[in-house]
């Protein structure tokens, strides 16, 4: 986790239900247990982070909460965002106001394709700058991103350097540079696919990395398998289970062996896809819902 962690940014992404939240917390746990002060950013309003760590909402929401002395967490909202990136860029505060309350700019805004996300990522960028951060706010060492899943992570990614091209001069697009640099930049901007062992996940794993690497010039940092079972039993094991008379658990331990033979299929596909990917996984929880002392111990198997 050395390298990894030596980034300002970590994208957090896969296909929906594979755990990304769980991962993005996890690895705002080990970093912060390292002594870095990180922050780990849910978008479109999502809180699903704050409620497995338990975070308070004293600070209001959609605003930079603690979770402890060096974790933070925050869920992005666009509207406040714009609010916040209209202040900065307008010197005269009654205009700023007027323009935030027109309904027809609001309106226009929203309406634009790619505004909201190009807004998002601008303050994921901000949050991720380790001097000069809006209104003197304190620096983190670490922004982790709990991204979209996959096709509206790249759209998302992609949305700063197509604005940059489209406007060319003005703020907007002095920003969409400034955002698109920091992204294409491998030694500031790291992405991480979260993936279980199952057919169609591993398939947009794989073409997550071809499309990173072809609209972004970007590379996967490492791919996190969720949800693991364990593979309890040998080749003659499951030869005297399929031997023996029929019973509820002789179906169970059937179900079980069959079900780790492939997902351990699926992970040799993985890697046969990414062989230079690191790839790590991480164990089926038999709960109903990821709590704290679940993040705790993901944290120190992915620091591990």
């Amino acid at each position: 986790m050395d390298s990894l962690f030596a980034h300002s940014l970590l994208v957090v992404t896969g296909k929906g239900g594979v755990g990304k939240s769980t991962v993005a917390a996890s690895l705002g746990l080990a970093a912060s247990q390292r002594g870095m002060r990180t922050i780990v950013v849910e978008v479109a309003e999502r809180d699903d982070v704050s409620h497995a760590l338990g975070t308070s909402d004293a600070a209001g929401p959609h605003r930079e909460r603690a979770v402890s002395e060096r974790l933070h967490h925050i869920s992005i909202d666009p509207q406040r965002a714009m609010e916040e990136y209209l202040r900065q860029q307008l010197p005269v505060g009654a205009l700023a106001g007027l323009l935030l309350r027109s309904r027809m700019f609001t309106a226009f805004t929203a309406a634009t394709p790619g505004m909201r996300e190009l807004l998002t990522i601008g303050k994921v960028w901000e949050l991720a700058q380790h001097n000069g951060r809006t209104g003197g706010a304190e620096p983190y060492d670490l922004v982790v991103l709990d991204a979209p899943a996959t096709g509206h992570c790249l759209a998302m990614l992609q949305t700063p350097r197509t604005f940059a091209s489209v406007a060319r001069v003005g703020p907007v697009a002095k920003r969409g540079h400034a955002v698109a640099s920091f992204l294409g930049d491998p030694l500031r901007t790291a992405v991480l696919a979260v993936s279980t062992a199952e057919e169609m996940p591993v398939s947009e794993t794989l073409q997550l990395r071809s499309r990173l690497r072809e609209d972004l010039g970007l590379d996967l940092d490492l791919v996190v398998v969720n949800a693991i079972v364990p593979h309890r039993f040998s080749g003659s094991d499951e030869r005297t289970l399929r031997a023996a008379p029929p019973s509820p658990a002789r179906h169970a331990a059937l179900f079980a062996a069959a079900w780790a033979d492939h997902q351990r299929a699926q992970i040799a596909r993985l890697r046969q896809g990414l062989e230079d990917v690191a790839i790590v996984t991480l164990p089926f929880v038999f709960q109903g819902a990821v709590d704290r002392a679940a993040l705790e111990q993901f944290s120190r198997e992915l620091d591990a």
